[in-house]
């Protein structure tokens, strides 16, 4: 490892080499802390009769001896997932500049608004006239997610992206067969979010993927070459994955509605373009937006998550429902839309996510999410000159919210792979990049800094992925890398192999 590590510049709160993620001891699982007759809480007695198992339920039913379950006490158990949290990187300690993700910090004001006891004990069930408050906040939240994309009506109750993936698709079949039309295919560029296919084809549909041009954008005489009145639509995002803004966006617009297709947004890159372009002008139909990139809500851990669909007046009847609304006389109400293609949540949607995205708009305000675009987009430019000779840039171009650079070249001299460089940065005090995608960029390295890090922190960061190359380039020290992590309580995983393999039960007999 070289010795310039101790001399890193400071990243102003973005390296988290000072966290502790240090140590080897494997954490005891809570079947090990486990012993018989523990507890963690207890109820209350009361002078109420107890029911056993057996006056509840049928005899076929139950079970012949206890479930195999961990007994631990509080203080064992608080410790144990006090110790695992310790071992994890997130946004609250550091940099965390996965590509495409936009992992920003997540303001604790919008924690505190959710935490609200008006709002946090209120049941979903209660009547309108007993959640004003509610509404009003659900209803304004529609009214500026809306503003933002050029919309004319929104859901707000698909739980997470690929949730608002789904909606979206569903509205566009919905659109087609009240047109009286079949259709079976939708269009997808070669550099899409994986989540787009497995959405389509759980849609119904099926894929056909268009090539990326050498500027990095749709390849716009491919696309005409698989136009037909059997296209349902196109599954974009703008900026797409390369970072790089769609620059014939309206000429492929007009191609997709001139065979009466729709043109689907996926909000995953919305962070580059909030405040300065909306997507309705762009010529979309269908906007689904992850509360949980841009508007900074809480991210990652599988939920809760939350992806409303925004959608074009001709499409605005179609929307799930209930949706909230406001009434002529300023109160507010429930009102299922005329065509719904019906609930996507059995409530209302994540309501506490969506509180946070409320809070975070109205404390940002219109020229404050400008500003929010306008940094994230120089963070990004200013990084991918800073790597600019250490790796290769995948298209040359001015990018929007995040860079992807390559290390092919660096692969070929050295034999050091994107992986490789991901694994040596969590070493270094960073979170890694997304590596290997897009699909179609030789070892990349999808890096997204988000408007949140500092210009020391991008500095810190620059430095610590140039130093990855220069120990492989000039020391000739690529076995550093290639062994990483060293430092960190879980060294180098078979990803693949577990990914292939998952065992998902912990079994007591091994």
């Amino acid at each position: 490892m070289s010795s310039e590590r101790v001399s890193l510049v400071p990243a102003a709160g973005g390296r988290a080499l000072s966290a502790p993620l240090m140590g080897h001891e494997p954490e005891p699982t809570l079947f090990d802390l486990s012993m018989t007759g523990r507890r963690s809480a207890s109820f209350r007695t009361s002078d109420l009769p107890e029911w056993g198992p057996e006056e509840l339920v049928p005899p076929e039913l139950l079970a012949e001896s206890p479930v195999a379950l961990p007994e631990v006490s509080e203080r064992d158990l608080v410790g144990h997932f006090t110790r695992l949290s310790h071992r994890q990187y997130s946004v609250d300690l550091g940099a965390y500049p996965l590509g495409s993700c936009t992992m920003k910090y997540n303001p604790k004001v919008c924690d505190e608004a959710a935490a609200a006891r008006h709002f946090a004990a209120v049941h979903p069930a209660a009547p309108p006239s007993c959640t004003q408050g509610w509404l009003e906040v659900l209803v304004e939240l529609e009214e500026m997610l809306c503003e933002i994309t050029g919309m004319a009506a929104a859901t707000l109750q698909p739980a997470a992206g690929a949730a608002g993936e789904l909606t979206g698709l569903l509205l566009m079949r919905r659109y087609h067969e009240a047109a009286g039309e079949e259709r079976h295919r939708v269009i997808i560029p070669d550099s899409a979010h994986g989540t787009n296919p497995a959405s389509v084809t759980l849609g119904g549909y099926e894929v056909t993927t268009v090539g990326t041009n050498e500027r990095g954008g749709v390849d716009l005489e491919a696309l005409r070459a698989v136009l037909d009145t059997d296209v349902a639509g196109i599954m974009l995002t703008n900026p797409n994955t390369l970072g790089l803004f769609e620059e014939e966006i309206v000429e492929i617009a007009a191609a997709v509605h001139q065979v009466g297709g729709l043109l689907y947004y996926d909000g995953a890159n919305l962070n580059a373009i909030l405040g300065v372009v909306r997507p309705g002008d762009m010529g979309f139909d269908i906007v689904h937006l992850n509360l949980h990139k841009t508007f900074a809500t809480p991210h990652g851990g599988g939920g809760p998550g939350a992806g409303p669909v925004a959608v074009s007046e001709r499409l605005a009847e179609l929307l799930p429902g209930p949706r909230p609304v406001r009434l002529a006389d300023g109160t507010f109400s429930w009102e299922r839309p005329s065509r719904s293609i019906g609930r996507l949540h059995s409530w209302h949607g994540n309501a506490l996510v969506l509180l946070r995205a409320w809070t975070y708009l109205r404390l940002h305000g219109a020229d404050g999410l400008r500003e929010v675009a306008e940094i994230a987009v120089l963070n990004a430019n200013w990084l991918k000159e800073r790597l600019r000779g250490s790796y290769d840039i995948a298209y040359d171009r001015t990018v929007m919210h995040e860079c992807v650079v390559s290390a092919k070249s660096l692969a070929d001299e050295t034999g050091l792979r994107a992986l490789d460089v991901a694994k040596r940065l969590l070493e270094l005090g960073f979170h890694a990049p997304t590596v290997y995608f897009p699909l179609i960029v030789k070892e990349a390295l999808m890096i997204e800094p988000t408007e949140t890090e500092s210009p020391q922190t991008l500095a810190a960061l620059g430095q610590a992925l140039e130093l990855i190359a220069r120990e492989a380039r000039q020391e000739g020290d690529a076995s550093s890398a290639r062994a990483a992590p060293r430092t960190t309580p879980v060294r180098r995983v078979d990803e693949a192999r577990a990914a292939r393999h998952l065992v998902a039960t912990y079994d007591q007999r091994r």
